[in-house]
């Protein structure tokens, strides 16, 4: 029984091998479908952004949006400047005008863009999604504990 749980463990350790060594990916996601390509020369400009009628906790929604696709910043319901830096740095990616501000289209994709990355994350641990972590003991330790603790778990 000990040699069939060192060698459960053994494969263990060279199968999480490559999962340590994956990272964040460079591959940019795609822009939605639903997004028409004329809309991406309307600069959005305060006026613009008050026509889509954002509340606080839309704002907040947004905020979070931008965080779950990389572009950190609080989400506390105002646009200051950090969410307005977010904001063009997003812009900027998906060839939009940079200026901080949203129009209607661009707030739609924003949103499509980051509910389609929370499922995604969901669906893959390596992208933010919930993982079950063990007592805090990690590399070696952690996988073996791992590794015989899923032989006994029902």
């Amino acid at each position: 029984m000990r040699a069939v749980i060192l060698g459960l463990s053994v494969l263990a350790i060279v199968a999480s091998t490559h999962a340590s060594k994956a990272g964040m990916t460079t591959t940019p996601r795609e822009i939605s479908a639903s997004v028409d390509a004329a809309t991406f020369t309307d600069e959005g400009n305060q006026e613009t952004e008050d026509k889509i009628g954002l509340t606080k906790t839309k704002r907040r929604e947004l905020q979070r949006g931008l965080t779950r696709l990389g572009f950190d910043t609080k989400a506390n319901g105002k646009f200051d400047e950090s969410t307005r830096t977010a904001i063009t740095r997003w812009q900027e990616e998906h060839g939009y005008p940079k200026t901080g501000f949203l129009n209607t289209a661009q707030n739609t994709a924003l949103l499509d863009e980051s509910i389609a990355a929370s499922k995604s994350d969901r669906q893959d641990p390596r992208r933010g999604g919930h993982v079950h972590h063990s007592g805090g003991i990690g590399g070696p330790i952690g996988a073996i504990g791992s590794a015989v603790g899923g032989l006994f778990r029902r």
